[in-house]
């Protein structure tokens, strides 16, 4: 695998392409801050402070006056009270607050490619159901499948040249609660040819499938015809 055919399987590259055959999605640059934010184990485990507050007036996102007004002494109490300060990216936290407002009050998030699947037992549905800012960085901070996105993407590669991609992206995806594990399902496609179908999740087992494995593959196969055959560029995807 080439790093030009990963590129191709991040979500803010394919979305544009198959939106209208996909979960209606918002997508937004993350900046540098915040991906070092998700990366930062050094210190205590503090999620970003909240803008929903009295004091989270749009004029604070960014006010050059006041940082210029609170100078910090190296070496003081006051240094190492504001470090362990917790984080706040407020135009970043208005930005998904929209997107969520947007999407019916509740998404589900990931990044380039991968979803923190793996954390969703410390949110309070045990889900990766967000409506709220605080709700997905609790998610993203505690996931350690997202790692693979932030430092090992090329690892696979052939013509490996970088670790991680130039920028990151947040995915928002509509929060639906009908979905259905046993009608998910992973395709496998070489030389544009879908040669194999699997349940997409693999621990458990649906007798249900088996009464409509074959009804299952034929519109599989024909939605594959239809809508992605021709369109993805990649020649071999899993």
């Amino acid at each position: 695998m080439k790093e030009e055919e990963v590129n191709r399987c991040q979500i803010q590259e394919w979305y544009p392409k198959f939106k209208s055959v996909s979960i209606k999605t918002r997508i937004h640059e993350l900046p540098e801050s915040f991906v070092q934010y998700l990366l930062d184990d050094s210190g205590p485990f503090l999620l970003p402070a909240s803008i929903s507050n009295e004091d989270a007036l749009p004029n604070r996102i960014h006010n050059p006056e006041e940082e210029d007004d609170y100078q910090v002494v190296e070496g003081s109490d006051d240094e190492s009270e504001r470090s362990s300060l917790p984080p706040s990216f407020p135009e970043l936290e208005l930005e998904i607050k929209e997107s969520i407002a947007s999407l019916g009050g509740a998404v589900f998030p990931k990044l380039n490619w991968s979803a923190p699947k793996d954390s969703a037992w410390i949110s309070t549905t045990g889900t990766l159901r967000c409506s709220s800012f605080c709700e997905i960085a609790l998610l993203l901070r505690s996931s350690d499948s997202l790692v693979h996105d932030l430092c090992h993407a090329y690892d696979s590669c052939s013509d490996k040249t970088s670790s991680r991609p130039g920028s990151f992206f947040l995915a928002l995806r509509k929060w639906y609660p009908s979905l259905q594990p046993e009608m998910e399902f992973r395709c496998f496609v070489r030389n544009q040819n879908l040669v194999g179908i699997s349940q997409r999740e693999a621990t458990t087992f649906y007798p249900s499938l088996l009464e409509s494995k074959d009804h299952l593959g034929v519109l599989i196969e024909d939605f594959f015809m239809e809508h992605l055959r021709s369109t993805f560029e990649s020649a071999i995807v899993e």
